[in-house]
């Protein structure tokens, strides 16, 4: 035990609480919660970064996508404006496990971004209840529309906008990401 305690004390604090949280998810992955806990919340400082750092990896990692459609992430929170846009990030047991973007496109219109939803919460409701946000903001802040663009090889997104009321307006094949897929525009009239 005193090896442990001689390892621990070399560490900066920053490092410590890397290492207790890795464990701490180590832990969970062994034994996880029977009750999960989900709240949704308000950016805090680093969730911008968080999105984009996610969506890259989580993005590369399950589609193969390319450094391309970080940078397309990063250029969505760099245009986020606190006094027009709104931002929810989802918690389960309180780490964060996904996140969303309802922006301002003009008068009428608000635009659904970055819908995203971490691996091992899918399937607890967590997509939904993000975009149930946007669609109760979009309204009550008086937008006539709500829009998203997406490619169609995120199904399960696309079942959570379908479930939510969108409809597909359009679709076409391109060249994105390093891929050639589908894109998608889909709108709700609020």
């Amino acid at each position: 035990m005193d090896q442990v305690g001689a390892l621990l004390d070399e560490l900066d604090d920053t490092r410590q609480d890397e290492l207790i949280a890795a464990l701490a998810g180590v832990r969970e992955a062994l034994d996880p919660p029977s009750v999960r806990t989900l709240t949704m919340r308000g950016l805090q400082p680093g969730d911008l970064g968080w999105i984009v750092s996610r969506h890259g990896e989580l993005y590369t990692r399950e589609y193969g996508w390319d450094a391309s459609f970080e940078v397309l992430v990063a250029s969505i929170m760099g245009a986020y404006d606190p006094s027009r846009d709104a931002a929810w990030i989802a918690e389960v047991d309180g780490r964060r496990a996904g996140c969303v973007l309802c922006v301002h496109h003009d008068e009428r219109t608000a635009k659904l971004r970055t819908l995203l939803v971490e691996p091992d919460v899918r399937g607890l409701g967590v997509g939904r209840r993000l975009v149930d946000e946007v669609v109760r903001h979009a309204r009550a802040r008086g937008y006539a529309e709500l829009t998203l663009w997406t490619n169609d090889i995120l199904s399960a997104a696309r079942r959570i906008y379908e479930r939510a009321g969108f409809t597909l307006d359009g679709e076409a094949p391109h060249r994105a990401f390093g891929h050639d897929l589908v894109e998608q525009t889909w709108s709700l009239t609020l």
